[in-house]
């Protein structure tokens, strides 16, 4: 039986900008390049160390059979390679090979390999093309869609980035069989926070189906990662360089990168971004937006999907002093994201050192009675 696939049209300003093609593998991917006449293309496939070892040579068998040729880029795998250094080796592996404007490079892997490949993309002669096939569940339904590209500057994560769109993001949702459970369990953090933030039925369907998602079920992950790949993509169709609701995609985010900095990178963003979740969804309730049951209805999902909600061995002091250093700082303001509702999120600008210090706190292992609700 043919299993089913799953189309999505990203516009902008009205116009088609790129499709989303959720496949059960690869096999669909030539179809796709030469709609966008990849023909006479030179490609280079931009992959890590872990993700080449085993679908680096699958990839570049099936391109060559939509272009010119292809070669492929290699870097270390982990976070405290996504460099300019890295980026600057890129560059002279394209200069050497005489890519031009007009070739295409390919991010293969996860969202390190996606965001460093869109922003040496969006900067290599003033801009090439490139496409998006993400290999994990946390870039498929999040880094690889919206355009945003970037690198980490010392300790600061994504500091150097460009908005530069990708022409197309291929999913081939057959890839999520090989992840380890904890990488999986790391994409349902933005999963679960799409829900919160934007869809209340999808929430509760992520609720009702947990066994067949983290059972691997075919058709349970085409719904799942076709109604994230919509969600965000209906997001930043509404706001495309982060002017408005795109900032509600950063729920959870800014406590979440806090932690995962003062963690050296031994939680992975998605376990980050799950307490960050619990923390905001806390403040939420304490400022009377949600109920105490949401609240913890929301931490009980997380926790089904194998997530965190705490942030043992940490000062909530010096997580507060890290949000500070966060690039969504607004004149010397951070735009905290809270929820009006299960399913609705906004923008609060007003959230005072002190209520930010009691969410973590509560994420940190303290609790606070219904007394200290805050107004």
């Amino acid at each position: 039986m043919e299993k089913k696939t799953r189309n999505i049209e990203v516009k902008r300003d009205g116009r088609v900008c790129y499709h989303i093609w959720l496949e059960p593998d690869f096999g669909n991917l030539p179809a796709a390049l030469k709609e966008l006449g990849t023909e006479k293309k030179k490609l280079c496939i931009v992959t890590d160390t872990t993700v080449a070892e085993r679908y680096a040579g699958q990839l570049q068998e099936v391109l060559q059979q939509c272009c010119n040729s292809v070669s492929l880029f290699v870097f270390p795998a982990g976070e405290e390679h996504k460099t300019l250094d890295t980026v600057k080796k890129l560059y002279e592996h394209l200069i050497l090979e005489q890519y031009d404007r007009k070739d295409m490079l390919v991010a293969l892997g996860g969202g390190v390999v996606g965001d460093l490949t869109g922003f040496t993309a969006a900067t290599y002669l003033r801009g090439i093309d490139f496409i998006q096939v993400p290999t994990t569940l946390l870039s498929q339904v999040d880094s690889s869609i919206g355009g945003k590209t970037g690198v980490d500057f010392d300790a600061y994560k994504n500091m150097v980035g460009a908005f530069h769109m990708p022409r197309l993001v291929y999913m081939n949702l057959g890839v999520l069989k090989s992840l380890p459970k904890r990488q999986f369990s790391s994409g349902m953090a933005e999963i679960i926070k799409h829900g919160l933030i934007q869809d209340g039925e999808y929430y509760d369907w992520l609720g009702r189906n947990r066994e067949k998602i983290m059972g691997g079920e075919y058709e349970a992950l085409l719904h799942m990662v076709g109604e994230s790949c919509r969600i965000k993509q209906h997001v930043v169709e509404e706001d495309p360089t982060e002017q408005g609701i795109r900032a509600w995609l950063n729920f959870g985010h800014t406590a979440g990168h806090a932690i995962e900095k003062l963690k050296d990178f031994s939680l992975s963003h998605g376990e980050c971004v799950a307490i960050g979740c619990a923390a905001a969804a806390w403040l939420s309730w304490k400022r009377g937006k949600i109920t105490e049951e949401a609240c913890r209805k929301a931490e009980q999902l997380l926790k089904a999907y194998g997530l965190p909600t705490r942030a043992a061995g940490l000062v909530p002091e010096d997580i507060l002093k890290t949000t500070k250093l966060d690039k969504k700082m607004e004149a010397g303001k951070i735009k905290f994201i809270l929820l009006r509702q299960i399913g609705e999120a906004y923008v609060a600008k007003d959230v005072s050192d002190e209520e930010l210090l009691q969410a973590i706190r509560y994420v940190c292992g303290e609790s606070f009675s219904d007394e200290e609700k805050t107004e």
